[in-house]
């Protein structure tokens, strides 16, 4: 008789490997996700890539990442999560290969995107398999989902840094390459200490319309605002990409309406939390991924900052995020998500505002006692925001909500890095300035949302 999955993890020793085998997955994701940013300045003089060409080095990864996201949950209900995942690590692993390999800005960018595709497909897959190590033990589960994510927070933070040293040491090739034996020592983890999960054989099949459609929308989307830094607003790639994705768009919409399994429910968002958090999450990435895009090339660009110096320049940054979080908790636990959500974003649109008042000849610590306002601010937000939505759907629906949010979250993300790169085309000091002013009222106006809207009552029937 076989033994049971619950027993199977119940070892300190089984528990931490459990735990280090799905933390591997959620690590190489986020450290993509930062480290590419201080190598953006090498890799354009390597390759001879202009801002458009660097855009989409980072969003051709976001994109990919975002619009397969929920498909990459759905297969690992029907096919097996621990299968899913090993297949999406082997795809990421030899898409780093092929990153680190490039010889063109072309090969690059779809390298990229394939290696999006597989943190799509590995990310929400190691989740699962997490979750069902432990579906019998809640309190260890629990702490081992707290592991998981402050893995992740970890390769988040330390991605610049790392990155920094690796280009100033190894070469810009060497941020891709290292996910290789990161990748193998998964896989063989995964095989070795985690176990199948049960395949749902009824389950719908997967809706590949709404699917295409996603990718589609985002992609075109996203490329017309790329276009708008070299081209202008009214140059045809613009208005054609604008075109095909509000076409694109309203299909989407249309087939999520009338699909028995939706991949996008439209219905989560007839209630007011889900919306509300929707708007916080596209809000707080579009702003943040922006920055951290435009800071990276004016640390390197204007200020001369080494790749080290760079990744040095953004840990207050990132330590601050990571801080930040931790106390989030604690507040929404005593006081409801509403309240640092909404203080925390008021903080975030105080960081952004003060942000644009930056000089060319403005000092580095002038310049980052502005910008702890920001990861201040968002870390208090975010927490309380993710605890908003779950708190507000029934508990069967808490993947389906988490997964929605994820994949706004990441294409916020993208379509920040389009817009804040193609501000750059009116300089870079007047850019950041129309960046920074668009951001804090873009956040102020999420912060609005989430006080007026709100409410630490609001729950639905589990």
């Amino acid at each position: 008789m076989g033994m049971p999955d619950t027993m199977v993890s119940s070892r300190p020793a089984a528990y931490a490997a459990t735990i280090a085998a799905t933390s591997l997955g959620f690590v190489v994701v986020q450290l993509d996700v930062s480290i590419v940013n201080v190598a953006l300045n090498r890799i354009g003089a390597a390759l001879s890539m202009g801002i458009g060409g660097l855009q989409w080095v980072v969003d051709a990864y976001t994109l990919a990442f975002a619009s397969l996201l929920l498909a990459g949950g759905a297969l690992g209900d029907r096919i097996g999560a621990r299968r899913v995942f090993v297949g999406g690590m082997a795809l990421f692993s030899i898409a780093s290969l092929a990153c680190g390999l490039a010889q063109s800005p072309w090969v690059l960018i779809a390298a990229r995107a394939v290696q999006g595709a597989g943190a799509a497909l590995l990310m929400p897959c190691s989740l699962a398999l997490l979750n069902r190590a432990y579906a019998a033990d809640k309190a260890r589960r629990a702490h081992a989902v707290g592991l998981w994510t402050a893995a992740g927070g970890i390769a988040l933070s330390a991605g610049p840094v790392l990155g920094g040293f690796m280009v100033g040491s190894l070469g810009w090739q060497s941020i891709f390459l290292v996910n290789l034996p990161i990748g193998a020592f998964a896989i063989w983890m995964a095989y070795r200490f985690l176990r199948e999960t049960p395949v749902e054989a009824r389950k719908p099949p997967v809706d590949w319309a709404g699917q295409g459609l996603v990718v589609v929308t985002l992609f075109a989307l996203t490329g017309a605002f790329i276009e708008t830094g070299s081209s202008g607003w009214t140059s045809w790639p613009v208005v054609g990409g604008l075109v095909l994705a509000v076409v694109a768009g309203g299909l989407f919409l249309l087939v999520e309406s009338r699909t028995r399994a939706p991949m996008f429910p439209l219905s989560l968002f007839a209630s007011r939390v889900p919306a509300v958090t929707s708007v916080v999450g596209l809000a707080v990435n579009l702003t943040l991924y922006g920055t951290i895009f435009m800071l990276s090339l004016y640390f390197q660009q204007e200020r001369h900052f080494s790749p080290e110096l760079t990744g040095l320049a953004f840990l207050p940054f990132m330590a601050a995020v990571t801080v930040s979080n931790i106390a989030a908790g604690r507040i929404a636990a005593t006081y409801g998500p509403r309240l640092p959500m909404a203080i925390g974003l008021f903080i975030g649109a105080a960081g952004f505002a003060l942000m644009a008042l930056i000089e060319a000849d403005t000092s580095y610590p002038s310049l980052l006692w502005r910008l702890l306002f920001l990861p201040v601010g968002i870390g208090l937000a975010v927490p309380a925001m993710t605890t908003a939505l779950l708190s507000s759907v029934p508990t069967a629906m808490s993947g389906t909500a988490s997964g929605v949010l994820n994949t706004v979250r990441q294409s916020g993300g993208a379509i920040g890095v389009a817009l804040f790169g193609s501000a750059l085309a009116l300089g870079t000091i007047d850019g950041m300035r129309l960046a920074f002013v668009g951001s804090a009222l873009a956040v102020a106006g999420a912060a609005l949302c989430a006080f007026l809207l709100i409410r630490d009552a609001d729950h639905s029937a589990e």
